[in-house]
């Protein structure tokens, strides 16, 4: 057996089957993995961080590059908000159009600033997180591993088979292996973990463009009911724009893909204005992007990220809720993965906090997949968030995911709704305005 491959610095240990036994192997070293090696190994946990593609530079490609303001406190436990200032992310502010008008979040008079986090493309944030963990103590990063296998000992998970750069193969034996490997988990086929698929009945496309300026340098999105579109400033002047039309356009995006994408823009209510911009990517989606629910635990195994739960890009959700999803296992499983500690305990802990937190959001995402119009009770609540400040700024929490379904539809909230749409049903600027369908 030979030496681990790492591009940790400092030297290796002589005992190659020490250096073959770690607390935690993970795989899949983007946000999810690196988040939760850095924080683990902060926590006295040895960690092997394994990493499919070789290029410490490599990035998702494929992705709405927003990180949700439910994800700054990991950021900052993870000392990344210096360093993405610095890199040029930007605080991702954000407005809404619906039909019955603009939904634009303002802090309130004398309050405190809204909660945010950031929109980084992760060509920045993807080798920033990986350089991140690979200077922590505790955490080896071995890039070109791929998983290939899982070891079993006592009808549990003790370790991976990997291949190696070289194409050698090894093992890597561990009491806890996380998969942070995507919605396509390796780690959770090969252990047999059931998924449940909820269909999605939009597809999706988008774009880079550079200097194109958008109402106040904040993100927006269009619920044009069903189709989808937004757009969200980035790094180094780029912005990124997404379409997310109902299947019905499907032909027509297939038959003309720049057309269709570029026409689809420049219909939308304030469109931003694409042909003054300069695109500098190609024209990347995908037209099948199902949303994904695994339980997150087996005996021996953790599942963070899109392993776990994948949901509609159409929310930009994915890169918060990978960033929580680590930060929780790693305060509900450090101890008993150093060994000091019932490590099933530990998990069962995880999958409850993860179940409580993300399955109520999963939930309406799924529904909403399925390419309706508003229901009545979001008819209500859009239509008030577009006419009363108060009820924006209670729209922007759970937008951004700080608050869950049940703390959004509170009682409270949905009467402050209502009132808000009888008021302007009453009103005389809203009586000939008042939209058909709308719910006063």
């Amino acid at each position: 057996m030979t030496e681990p491959e790492t591009t940790a610095s400092g030297p290796q240990p002589d005992d190659t089957r020490t250096a073959d036994r770690y607390d935690v192997v993970i795989a899949g070293a983007s946000l999810a993995g690196c988040a939760a090696a850095i924080l683990l190994a902060r926590r006295g946990v040895r960690v092997a961080l394994l990493e499919r593609r070789s290029d410490p530079e490599a990035y998702k490609v494929l992705c709405t590059h927003a990180i949700t303001a439910c994800a700054y406190p990991v950021l900052d436990e993870l000392g990344l908000v210096p360093a993405l200032e610095k890199a040029g992310a930007v605080r991702n502010e954000a407005r809404w159009y619906t039909r019955w008008g603009w939904i634009e979040p303002k802090a309130a008079p004398g309050g405190p600033e809204l909660p945010y986090a950031y929109n980084v493309r992760r060509s920045t944030l993807d080798p920033l997180i990986r350089s991140h963990a690979a200077r922590t103590p505790g955490v080896e990063l071995l890039l070109g591993h791929k998983v290939t296998g899982l070891l079993q000992e006592g009808g549990r998970t003790a370790g991976v088979r990997v291949t190696t750069p070289g194409g050698g193969e090894r093992e890597l034996r561990a009491r806890l292996v996380v998969g942070a490997d995507g919605k396509d988990s390796a780690v959770a086929g090969y252990a047999g973990i059931p998924v449940r698929r909820h269909e999605n009945a939009r597809f999706g496309y988008l774009a880079h463009y550079r200097n194109l300026p958008l109402p106040g340098g904040v993100g927006q999105a269009w619920f044009l009911e069903p189709d989808m579109a937004y757009s969200f400033p980035n790094d180094d002047g780029v912005t990124v724009l997404a379409v997310l039309p109902d299947k019905k356009h499907l032909p027509a995006f297939r038959e003309d893909l720049e057309g269709s994408f570029e026409a689809f823009v420049r219909a939308l209510p304030e469109a931003p204005p694409i042909d003054s911009a300069e695109r500098v990517s190609k024209i990347i989606g995908t037209v099948d992007y199902p949303l994904l629910t695994r339980e997150p635990t087996a005996p021996g195994i953790a599942l963070v990220g899109d392993a776990a739960l994948t949901g509609d890009p159409l929310w930009g959700v994915g890169c918060g809720w990978a960033l929580q999803t680590a930060h929780w296992l790693a305060g509900a499983v450090a101890p008993a993965a150093a060994g000091r500690g019932d490590l099933d305990r530990s998990l069962a802990a995880y999958a409850r906090t993860h179940r409580r937190r993300l399955r109520p959001h999963q939930q309406l995402a799924a529904d909403f997949a399925r390419s309706r119009p508003f229901n009545p009770v979001e008819r209500l609540m859009f239509a008030a968030a577009a006419r009363d400040e108060g009820a924006a700024r209670h729209m922007y929490l759970f937008a951004s995911r700080l608050i869950g379904p049940l703390g959004f539809l509170n009682p409270v909230a949905v009467a402050k709704a209502a009132a808000v749409n009888l008021r302007h049903r009453f009103s005389p600027a809203g009586r000939p305005a008042r939209p058909a369908g709308s719910p006063g």
